[in-house]
């Protein structure tokens, strides 16, 4: 950590993971802006995010093995030129359609370089070093997604586009530093196949089963939207076969032979999938009923950001001492109680009054409950697995947002132009709000039945202390940190 050469390692990593990271918190912010300019309904939107979350969530997995057998540098490399190409065609589009097909390419990218940031650090620092550097990538990266609403707020007063080329030029930097200062390596005892057949299934399956909710919630049951689904449904059954049988698997079964790593993901898959779609009928309520700008709906999200950088590492040394089901279920229920004060957001809502309170008692909660989620996931894996317990961990946080985006503006009937029919979007806010807090409560029940009640073990793979914000960067914001030993 003390030497030049760490220094340049630290800084293409966290540059590298920075651009995911902002891209996915900017963008929901730029939603409204978006609309405007290419005419957009809210399906559109809808699509806008889940292009990029359904080939992110489908190939991230691969991308780590990727890494792992062709060389991570190199790997991380061909993702952040992706990415960065993948962003400046989204600059540049001139209708919906082809933002949300190069959505789909950024997601690719992100796939490629999200886990070989990490992986690089790993292989590149030792001992101590190894727990420090960590730290301070997640650390800078936490700020890095902190002051993304705001960013994208501003960039979206500005033009929208701007969002999306930020990047190019980020890359440019990671990649120079990345070619002239960041060392190849690669896991000598990697499989020595890759699982093409169980990546072909979970993209096919993630896609189709997406498409036809997200069509099902706009159009109702019809033959095309049960036939895709059935499709998804499907394919993705014969992907847990798939890897049931393979000998390289992207998705250890053995992993789940342990009650706890079930319990704790499929809590995992029901938390992202409501944050993810607050997230993105927060800032359009923000905006489009209660008036704000771009810069104060971004600007709105910060203290929730604050509240988990400040107290994310606290609850999980709590966390070691007490046990983890505890502070989950308690933090799972104040958050759902921060969502139902998010009802009070509404035409003309004041920020003191209205927003600050929903979002600091939302962001008391979600501190309790991030960084012990993940330590029940990682303590619950076998320790030759826990690289893989973490990649399947953040898979399931991606698919959890991924169907929820899909899904529940439908029930909450949310369609159409959301400029145009503000009283219909802000009815269907508070239906969304209420599923959302309901589906945290269900978490919370979840937790207490599923999660042992015991102390997180001595020499668990968590840095509580050395990597403070490892639990706010694991599924959502931050992809890929496992903040192992």
């Amino acid at each position: 950590m003390g030497t030049a050469a760490g220094r340049w390692v630290l800084l293409a990593t966290v540059f590298g993971s920075a651009m995911v990271m902002i891209d996915g918190t900017v963008v929901n912010v730029a939603l409204p802006h978006i609309a405007r300019d290419l005419g957009a309904d809210f399906a559109g939107l809808q699509w806008i995010i889940n292009a990029y979350t359904l080939t992110l969530a489908g190939l991230i997995l691969l991308g780590g093995s990727l890494g792992d057998r062709f060389g991570r540098r190199r790997v991380f490399l061909v993702g952040v030129v992706w990415f960065a190409v993948a962003s400046a065609a989204c600059g540049f589009a001139p209708n919906v359609d082809l933002l949300i097909a190069a959505r789909a390419l950024q997601g690719v990218g992100g796939a490629l370089l999200t886990p070989g940031s990490l992986a690089l650090i790993s292989a590149s620092f030792y001992g101590v070093d190894r727990g420090a550097a960590i730290g301070a990538w997640s650390g800078l990266g936490g700020l890095a997604g902190a002051v993304g609403p705001f960013l994208g707020g501003f960039l979206s007063e500005w033009n929208w586009r701007a969002v999306f080329l930020i990047n190019p030029p980020l890359a440019v930097v990671v990649v120079v530093v990345t070619v002239l200062r960041v060392p190849e390596s690669r896991d000598t005892q990697a499989a020595p196949g890759l699982d093409v057949s169980g990546t072909v299934l979970a993209a096919l399956g993630l896609g189709a089963l997406t498409f036809g909710l997200t069509e099902l919630g706009r159009g109702g049951a019809t033959a095309s939207s049960l036939t895709t689904i059935s499709v998804g449904a499907v394919a993705l059954a014969a992907f847990v076969a798939v890897e049931r049988r393979s000998p390289n698997p992207l998705v250890p079964p053995v992993l789940f032979a342990d009650n706890t790593f079930r319990v704790a993901n499929a809590v995992t898959l029901l938390i992202y999938g409501a944050l993810g779609v607050v997230f993105l009928v927060l800032v359009l309520q923000l905006q489009t009923v209660a008036g704000f700008t771009a810069v104060a709906a971004g600007a709105a999200l910060l203290p929730l950001t604050a509240m988990l950088l400040v107290f994310s590492s606290r609850a999980g040394a709590l966390a070691a001492r007490i046990g983890l089901r505890l502070p989950m279920s308690v933090g799972l229920i104040l958050a759902a109680g921060g969502l139902f004060l998010m009802l009070r957001i509404g035409k003309d809502a004041s920020w003191l009054l209205d927003v600050l309170p929903a979002a600091l008692v939302f962001g008391a909660g979600m501190s309790l409950v991030v960084a012990p989620l993940t330590s029940a996931v990682l303590d619950s894996a076998p320790d030759h697995l826990a690289g893989a317990a973490s990649g399947v961990n953040n898979a399931v946080a991606r698919v959890g947002g991924l169907l929820a985006v899909a899904v529940i503006p439908g029930l909450a009937g949310i369609s159409g132009s959301v400029d145009a029919e503000p009283t219909a979007f802000d009815a269907g806010f508070r239906v969304t709000m209420v599923i959302a807090a309901s589906i945290l409560l269900v978490s919370a029940a979840l937790t207490v039945i599923g999660i042992k009640s015991r102390p997180v073990r001595a020499g668990s793979r968590v840095f509580v202390e050395q990597c403070p914000h490892c639990g706010i960067n694991g599924p959502s914001p931050h992809p890929g940190c496992s903040c192992i030993s």
